[in-house]
């Protein structure tokens, strides 16, 4: 029987068990860890359930990006996949994948997948990059492979492509991130393209939430699924996890596989917080060849919830992110995240690209610029008309600058940046 339908106390049981070894697999292989251990006079047979590791101190990305040789755990020549993710000091961090990696990537999404509802006989259309060192591509496909379903990896834009393929070939999921949808829709809109009678009946998110704190879809996910009744599914992963949360049919958080990450969630004052309230992301992976991470600090900010799922599972969830935690700002006494800001922006019909950027105040608050281009000229002051949507929604509206589209798509996409700037820090803290 899958773990995640058995009892909240067999999971933690096994959890456990699986800890042990991960500690002792660390202290054997990891000079990071060793190093440590021996600093803090940590004895590993001491960490015998989730809560002991309270004990242990947390890895940052700082520290991944210091000393990234010595968190790998195997000779290099078993290495066979490498990939990088952003790091905090400037430089991608650099994660090697050995054999054994990849099998559990392609276990991981092979299970997140079957919890959207995915078997043999479905037809998966990529719309995600599967090079340029990037991980959830390859995991992807892999996940795909395991699970005997159809792949067709088209990438990343060009919706031209992307309806060729879905008319040519009748793929029944999408996986892209969530706003691209809405490039499909409109391409499609402008051609004539039926595409509410598609082949389409499922498309899977990345890197976007489509859903708010209470599981309702936000707008982005309303506006998806007001023009294309289709079924939606958000999922939350990243590099340093090697793990997924997708949600299953009843969209009510993303479900864990204890047998791949350990997850607590963490407050202001580095202790657990009671489950169902937001507090920063820690992961401990297991059964990670190459490198594995203890107490890892994800920096995102999420909720987990632990009553059993209408699905069946007992598995808990994490709620959709409600952001980064260095990423918060205060903006006029109202303490909010980017994806709060974006979510309007998203769902205004004449902004066609922007950038957030946030800049330390005389007064101790941030200041908070939004410079957009508009998709066409309304005729009413589109200044105006968007603060009055900001304070509807966040109760504060940020200083607004129009500038040329193209402008704004150079701060958007500058040169060997993997993915789209939309918030830029330039807060002292930040620099």
């Amino acid at each position: 029987m899958d773990i995640e339908f058995k009892k909240p106390e067999e999971i933690k049981a096994f959890q456990e068990g699986l800890l042990h070894d991960a500690l002792v697999y660390l202290k054997e292989h990891s000079k990071y860890y060793q190093r440590m251990f021996e600093k803090y006079h940590i004895d590993i047979e001491k960490i015998r359930t989730i809560e002991d590791l309270q004990k242990i101190p947390f890895t940052e990305k700082k520290d991944l990006q210091l000393f990234n040789e010595e968190f790998l755990c195997c000779p290099k020549e078993k290495v066979v996949d490498y990939v990088t993710t952003s790091g905090t000091l400037g430089d991608p961090v650099t994660f090697g994948c050995t054999d054994k990696d990849l099998e559990r990537l392609a276990y991981n999404e092979k299970k997140s997948f079957e919890c959207a509802g995915l078997g043999p006989g479905n037809i998966v259309q990529l719309m995600t990059t599967i090079d340029k060192r990037f991980m959830a591509g390859l995991a992807y496909f892999l996940g795909i492979r395991k699970l005997g379903a159809s792949i067709i990896r088209v990438g990343n834009g060009i919706p031209e492509l992307q309806w060729d393929t879905i008319n040519r070939l009748k793929p029944d999921t999408i996986m892209c991130v969530p706003s691209f949808i809405l490039r499909l829709i409109q391409y499609a809109e402008d051609h004539g393209i039926d595409y509410k009678n598609s082949s389409i009946k499922r498309i899977i998110g990345i890197g976007e939430g489509m859903r708010d704190q209470n599981f309702d879809l936000n707008l982005l996910g309303r506006r998806i699924k007001e023009k294309w009744d289709v079924e939606l599914f958000a999922t939350y992963s990243s590099t340093e996890m090697g793990a997924t949360f997708s949600e299953c049919p009843y969209g009510c958080g993303g479900h864990v596989h204890p047998e791949l990450i350990i997850v607590e969630i963490i407050g202001e004052d580095n202790l657990p917080v009671p489950d169902g309230q937001v507090g920063e992301i820690v992961v401990t992976t297991l059964g990670v060849e190459g490198m594995p991470l203890l107490r890892f600090r994800t920096g995102d900010m999420a909720a987990k919830i632990t009553e059993q799922c209408k699905c069946g599972r007992y598995s808990y969830r994490l709620t959709p992110l409600v952001g980064r935690k260095n990423n918060m700002i205060k903006l006029k006494g109202t303490t909010l995240y980017p994806p709060a800001v974006n979510d309007v922006l998203d769902n205004t019909p004449y902004v066609e690209n922007y950038v957030v950027i946030v800049r330390d105040s005389e007064a101790g608050t941030d200041d908070v610029l939004v410079q957009l281009g508009l998709k066409y000229e309304p005729d009413f002051d589109p200044i105006k008309d968007l603060k009055d949507r900001f304070r509807s929604r966040i109760r504060v509206a940020p200083a607004i600058e129009i500038l040329p589209v193209q402008e704004v798509a150079a701060i958007n996409f500058p040169a060997k940046s993997r993915k789209p700037i939309k918030f830029v820090d330039k807060r002292s803290r930040h620099v």
